[in-house]
């Protein structure tokens, strides 16, 4: 009988998925079983060893068979188990993801996950369990540990990642407040020291991004230990013991793979994180913010006054929110909660319905210690929530221990349920939090146009180091700090799209964006919510090109390092003709071009050095004339 051509295909679609799940059936010598994990053909495939000899376990990724990760030790030590050792192999399971989601906020709002997962269940001679749980899929391969209760406190991690030593890197020395700028190195020649986990490297198998997913309170922050000479960068945890008292599943070690393009727009730590734990959200909306901290609101601008003429401002340009910065309330120790009244002492609620007529929200800053008890806690958010205030940004964490990783636990639902966005500064970066928790739009964790020590490389790597992970809160748009920062005014337009936020805080004063009308005009059609992100020209530290799309309409942001060039960048955003504003330095101060050009066509754009361009596309026919609305 002939077999049905469904049901041939089936068979054959099984028959790949278990060709990509199945163990290894040779062994690599006879000490070692060897297992591989892998979602298509030419995507990232990890291999899993264990050397039957000594019971430890390793890990390698490559991509198209050329090496990304050389093998790489994987294990774990807790107060009652070393499970990095003497393990041998129980049994393996595997299982299909294929999810869909949708975000708030990041380089898509609309999500497609598919991955291939195997749990490999390992036993130590006294009957100690280990289950590490591999993940992969076009854009990257992780893994994770699960433990059983009853282990005592985590002591540590063994694993590391191995590098081809030749392999570029661009590292950041790690900060507690992740605010470190990223420089260039070789695997083996950066310098011995403690580096963020966001490290960049080029391999001969492709790009990969180190990462890290799902970061809770239930374990410890970590970073990337190095000695110089070598490939090798060591998971370090930030507390010497981890706490738990019950089963434990730590965080993805997460390696985002692939060409730099496929890097740049992968939403893979986000993708491994659990599902959106707030309920209904629609009261969350991404937004453009005229920030007044840069744009002279410090304390002597932290009055009634000046924050109204701020938000007619933002209400004058149709920016739907307005952030007021330290100075605006009484300090902790000024407290008199014994007065009824304690939460008018405060011209805040004023300013709310000021705003609120105008067609403007009001996002306010707070110290993260007077949100670091349950009363203060009792006492800001409910009251933020009852004058109408749409988000907080809360500052100085600073820290990415345990203890402080449980105040996250904590402040994250509480945000949620008196519906307050959220912008963490002086924080962690992005771990997967975005997708379970929406209400966060945006996360600092980067050094941004605060910092006078930035260079125009340092500016090319954000996009495919810190930017790739999560919404990031560099604050562009500080036209009046001239020699104060390392780009152009055209570049300075563009870093409003090349650098993502779901909170896009605008941080030039209101006279700096009348005296650049263009670049006034063109902040006015950024939206902070995209529907599409692609990378159209990069290289890490040199340039950075990326498209972002908006509904029909295409933003285009470029940044360089270096020398004035004729940029030659590929149109890559679809058939058809497209009308294309682009907005670039000329001898007298911005200017702007347009042409029509078919989807692929080269744009050429006159850049200056350490310069850049904006640039907005849009469906051309005849009769339009502009993309702007």
């Amino acid at each position: 009988m002939a077999v049905p051509i469904r049901t041939a295909v089936a068979a054959l679609c099984a028959g790949l998925v278990a060709a990509l799940l199945t163990t290894v059936p040779a062994l690599a010598g006879q000490n070692e079983h060897v297992w591989a994990v892998s979602a298509a053909a030419h995507a990232p495939r990890a291999q899993l060893s264990l050397d039957d000899s000594t019971g430890t376990l390793s890990l390698s990724v490559s991509r198209d068979g050329r090496t990304v990760i050389e093998p790489s030790p994987v294990g774990i030590v807790t107060e009652q188990a070393d499970l990095s050792q003497g393990l041998r192999f129980l049994h393996r399971t595997d299982r299909r993801i294929d999810e869909r989601y949708r975000t708030k906020s990041g380089k898509r709002l609309d999500r497609r996950v598919r991955m291939n997962e195997a749990r490999l269940s390992f036993a130590t001679a006294t009957g100690a369990r280990l289950d590490l749980v591999v993940r992969a899929s076009a854009d990257g391969v992780a893994y994770r540990y699960v433990l059983p209760a009853g282990y005592g406190d985590v002591l540590g991690e063994t694993s590391a990642f191995n590098l081809p030593s030749a392999a570029s890197a661009w590292l950041s020395t790690y900060r507690v407040d992740n605010e470190g700028q990223f420089a260039q190195y070789t695997a083996a020649s950066a310098p011995t020291n403690s580096y963020s986990d966001q490290a960049l490297f080029a391999t001969p198998g492709g790009y990969t991004l180190l990462a890290e997913s799902d970061l809770t309170g239930a374990y410890s922050g970590a970073r990337l230990a190095h000695t110089q000479g070598t490939g090798t960068y060591r998971i370090a945890l930030a507390d010497e013991r981890v706490r738990t008292d019950g089963p434990l599943a730590t965080p993805w070690r997460a390696m985002v793979t692939g060409d730099l393009a496929t890097v740049t727009r992968s939403t893979f730590t986000d993708d491994l994180a659990p599902a959106s734990r707030v309920t209904n959200p629609s009261w969350i909306r991404p937004g453009t913010v005229l920030w007044t901290w840069l744009a002279g609101g410090r304390p002597a601008g932290q009055s009634l006054a000046a924050q109204k003429a701020y938000v007619d401002y933002a209400a004058e340009r149709g920016w739907p929110y307005e952030a007021v910065d330290s100075g605006w309330y009484f300090k902790k120790d000024e407290w008199d909660v014994t007065d009824p009244d304690w939460q008018t002492n405060s011209w805040m609620p004023e300013l709310v319905e000021y705003a609120r007529a105008k067609g403007v929200g009001i996002v306010v800053w707070i110290h993260q210690r007077d949100l670091d008890t349950p009363e203060e806690r009792d006492r800001w958010l409910p009251t933020l929530e009852r004058w109408g205030v749409k988000g907080v940004k809360i500052d100085f964490m600073n820290s990415e221990a345990q203890s402080m990783l449980q105040w996250y636990d904590t402040i994250l639902p509480e945000t949620a349920a008196h519906h307050l966005m959220v912008d963490f500064h002086g924080s962690t970066i992005p771990k997967g939090i975005q997708r379970t928790w929406p209400q966060v739009m945006t996360l600092e964790g980067v050094g941004g146009e605060e910092k006078r020590t930035n260079t125009a490389a340092h500016l090319t790597t954000l996009p495919f180091t810190r930017n790739v992970i999560g919404s990031m809160d560099f604050t562009p748009g500080a036209f009046q700090r001239v020699g104060l920062r390392p780009n152009s005014d055209a570049a300075e337009v563009g870093l409003t799209v090349v650098h993502e936020s779901g909170l896009q805080m605008f941080a030039g004063t209101p006279e700096s964006y009348d005296a650049r009308p263009l670049a006034r005009g063109f902040l006015d059609q950024v939206p902070a919510a995209w529907d599409d992100t692609r990378l159209l020209a990069g290289q890490p530290g040199q340039e950075a090109v990326l498209a972002r799309r908006g509904g029909d309409r295409w933003f285009l942001g470029g940044v360089y390092a270096g020398a004035a060039r004729t940029a030659e960048v590929p149109l890559s955003i679809g058939p058809g003709r497209w009308l294309v504003e682009t907005i670039r330095d000329g001898a007298d101060g911005l200017v702007q071009d347009r042409q029509v050009l078919r989807g692929g066509d080269p744009l050429g754009v006159d850049v200056v050095g350490n310069g850049g361009f904006a640039a907005l596309a849009c469906p051309w026919r005849p009769g339009v004339t502009t993309c702007y609305r």
